[in-house]
């Protein structure tokens, strides 16, 4: 089961494709984690990710569409995987979908984490605390959900149209955004069997 999160930073993505992973049984493809670890070894990716994502703008499609590819042609990924931030853009998305026909393996759904942006900003700036991320200051996460609003909201209606599209509110306690995320998950597989 291919699985896409689409939401604005810090609605809960990566809490919550966690918790779906294990459920799933499936590998987690995260073009974040996979940046930052271009960046961690001096890929040449990484030097360019590194600058736009120290900008607060998106690392450029092709990048992350080499890198995405990649990692989607290692056997673990046979049998899906959740993409966790990505894709980001109708381009990537439009991308994503012509990768995963030729590996004979199309998206099943994507799934909406809806969330207030003042929340957003509150819990942000909390992780960058706890966490200790020099990319999470106030201005880095103001133009990152200006980015999510231009760029990335567009993936809400593509995939709307497309009838893959699940929205959940991400404004409650993560317990009950999973049980919401796990039964329309449960509710596809069930419909995909029949």
């Amino acid at each position: 089961m291919h699985l896409v999160f689409i939401g604005p930073p810090g609605a809960g993505k990566g809490t919550q494709s966690k918790r779906l992973l294990k459920h799933l049984g499936v590998p987690h493809l995260s073009t974040g984690e996979l940046l930052r670890q271009a960046i961690a070894t001096g890929h040449s990716a990484g030097t360019v990710a590194e600058r736009c994502m120290s900008q607060g703008n998106l690392v450029p499609d092709e990048i992350v569409m080499r890198i995405v590819d990649q990692r989607l042609r290692e056997p673990d990924f046979a049998c899906g995987c959740l993409f966790d931030g990505f894709p980001r853009t109708l381009l990537q998305a439009a991308m994503l979908d012509e990768l995963l026909i030729e590996v004979d393996t199309p998206l099943d759904m994507a799934i909406e984490l809806k969330a207030d942006q003042q929340e957003l900003m509150r819990r942000m700036l909390h992780r960058a605390r706890v966490e200790g991320r020099s990319d999470d200051t106030p201005e880095t996460i103001a133009q990152r959900l200006d980015v999510y609003r231009r760029q990335t909201l567009p993936l809400i209606e593509y995939y709307r149209n497309l009838g893959k599209l699940v929205s959940i509110d991400a404004m409650r306690s993560p317990e009950e955004v999973f049980a919401d995320i796990k039964q329309a998950v449960d509710d596809h597989r069930v419909a995909k069997r029949g």
